[in-house]
């Protein structure tokens, strides 16, 4: 009887057949992906430039939306916000890239808070407050993105005199530590350990809320740069370790020695009068 001989069934597939296909499922899924992400990103940049290429013009209508209630359309001023006549663009910079303004509440003073405007924006309507009442206006020695350092300019600076020039001028409120201070009917100087060269020189050249005005009679411009690279130096450098107590000087020491210092004699004169007993 002849031998039947088993035959490979037609229907059966090769087992690297699922991986093939798995993996040009893959691929074909992961081409598509790539693709549309590079389209959106691609939309993305070009949002994001014409969001940077805001003007005066879009200025006045943020203006108009957002600050005319309290500084009024005219910038007069209202019961609500006071005159915009003067300031610049430098202080509408400050107020706005600090968060301080729009104003949440009336308190004895605006508080620094996560920014409302993106930068283009804000940019925008302190060009339109500049352009209707002209005031003090960028530094010309530093870029305006608030993140360039004084040090970087070509001209030399003296971190040591400015700190000296700091001490003299600005430590009775922000403290010699630049960690802030507090003042009277809950106002408050606040600490400079994080904040840019840019609102720095704002702050002495406008003089927001409590800060007095530095002009050029008081400080020059290279008392300002040197006061401010001795803050940026300050802000830079590297702690040696040890407790800073906030770097508030004595005060806090003091309190330090007080509490666990004492304590801890008070502690070791129960312990031997204990056991003499």
């Amino acid at each position: 009887m002849a031998r039947e001989k088993k035959r490979r069934s037609r229907g059966r597939r090769s087992p690297f057949a699922a991986v093939a296909l798995i993996g040009a499922g893959l691929l074909l899924t992961g081409g598509v992906y790539a693709g549309a992400s590079a389209a959106m990103a691609s939309t993305t940049d070009t949002q994001t430039t014409a969001a940077s290429e805001l003007t005066a013009a879009d200025g006045q209508k943020l203006f108009t939306a957002n600050c005319a209630t309290c500084h009024g359309l005219d910038m007069q001023g209202t019961p609500e916000g006071p005159s915009l006549i003067g300031v610049g663009e430098l202080s509408v910079e400050f107020q706005l890239a600090t968060g301080r303004m729009p104003l949440q509440m009336q308190g004895p003073q605006a508080p620094q808070k996560t920014p409302q405007f993106t930068e283009p924006q804000i940019r925008a309507i302190a060009s339109y407050v500049q352009s209707v009442t002209p005031g003090p206006t960028y530094p010309e020695q530093w870029v305006t993105d608030g993140k360039t350092d004084p040090e970087d300019s070509s001209d030399e600076v003296s971190v040591s005199k400015g700190a000296e020039l700091f001490r003299i001028n600005c430590a009775m409120c922000h403290n010699v530590a630049a960690a802030g201070g507090a003042l009277t009917a809950g106002k408050y100087a606040p600490a400079l350990t994080s904040t840019s060269a840019l609102h720095i020189y704002a702050a002495m050249v406008t003089g927001p809320q409590n800060m007095p005005v530095f002009g050029d009679m008081n400080l020059s411009t290279q008392d300002k740069r040197d006061i401010i690279a001795a803050l940026v130096f300050q802000q830079n450098e590297v702690q040696v370790g040890g407790f800073t107590l906030g770097s508030l000087g004595p005060v806090s020491e003091g309190l330090f020695i007080w509490i666990f210092g004492i304590g801890a004699l008070v502690a070791l004169t129960v312990w031997i009068t204990a056991k003499s007993n």
